[in-house]
């Protein structure tokens, strides 16, 4: 009787060694099917990292886990710096694929402006020394009194270049002769007088400085530059 209680002992607690055994530890399967224990903060750290946001964030003293942060100033900074150049880019290939006006274009683009006294000389001498012409020749009496105006040999002015004494024959004691103001011809030169002071337009004669009709033959020792509608032109 005595030993059969010994055995029934020995069974019991060999079957509660087992038990204790395999709660303690975990069957194979379950170790490989279990995924590492991570702690939060270390979890945030490798995403702030791989979207460089930060090189690391680390925890307050409480032990909680920091807030996310934004995008570095330098990357806004940069990737507005790369938007303007783009932008700059842009403008400068449709400024370059833009058509290039006539100077007929330009002309009538300019042809209603105000003037002031300057401009009303610049443009009396267009008028009464090449209405009619191509715009070309009104063009390049333009150009010989701003050019004159220019080269301290002659008055700093339009108005000084026009009125010299002796220099335009239409010029009558410091005075123009009345103007057609509501013709085409003053329109056509007010807008001439506009392009040529802005520099809107090429010239045949950008650097002349004299000229005088076809018809005479002064018979200067100048450079000759070219002869341009009614008028021949020089340096």
């Amino acid at each position: 009787m005595s030993v059969s209680l010994r055995a029934a002992a020995f069974a019991v607690a060999t079957f509660a060694v087992a038990a204790t055994a395999t709660i303690a530890r975990p069957s194979l399967a379950w170790e490989a099917d279990a995924a590492p224990a991570v702690p939060a903060f270390a979890v945030h750290s490798a995403a702030a990292i791989q979207d460089g946001t930060s090189p690391i964030n680390p925890i307050d003293s409480a032990g909680e886990m920091p807030a996310a942060t934004s995008l570095p100033i330098t990357k806004h900074a940069v990737a507005q710096l790369g938007a303007d150049e783009d932008a700059i880019e842009v403008e400068a290939e449709e400024k370059s694929l833009a058509p290039v006006k006539t100077l007929s274009a330009l002309v009538d683009d300019h042809d209603e402006r105000d003037l002031d006294a300057e401009m009303e000389c610049l443009a009396g001498a267009v008028y009464f020394e090449s209405k009619g012409e191509p715009l070309e020749g009104q063009l390049a009496v333009a150009e010989v009194i701003i050019n004159r105006a220019k080269s301290g040999r002659f008055p700093a002015s339009y108005c000084g270049v026009v009125k010299q004494r002796g220099q335009f024959s239409f010029v009558r004691g410091g005075k123009f002769p009345p103007i057609a103001r509501g013709s085409a011809h003053w329109r056509k030169a007010v807008g001439v007088a506009h392009v040529a002071a802005q520099d809107l337009a090429d010239s045949k004669v950008d650097d002349a400085l004299f000229f005088h009709a076809r018809r005479v033959s002064p018979g200067w020792k100048l450079k000759r530059l070219a002869t341009v509608g009614n008028h021949i032109f020089y340096r």
